[in-house]
């Protein structure tokens, strides 16, 4: 996707007028579809990515964390209270 500007024709066709310079998309509505749609797969696989870290990390990780804390708390306490 190169926006292509050739400034000789532009400053040919103003002569003395105030330069203004604007970007022409010469990309063909063929090219663009399969741009737009490889953006759309990256999005949602980035979405995807984010969907199963959120899971892995705290649905899985962070209640086990809390279980191992317990448990090891717990077995502490049993093994203070019948020494």
């Amino acid at each position: 996707m190169i926006d292509i500007i050739d400034l000789s024709k532009i400053i040919a066709s103003k002569g003395d007028n105030p330069l203004i310079i604007s970007t022409v998309n010469l990309q063909s509505q063929e090219d663009s579809e399969p741009e737009r749609k490889l953006q759309e797969l990256k999005f949602k696989q980035e979405l995807r990515k984010d969907w199963i870290l959120f899971i892995v990390r705290d649905v899985v990780i962070f209640p086990a964390a809390i279980l191992f804390i317990f448990a090891v708390s717990g077995y502490s306490l049993f093994t203070q209270i019948y020494r």
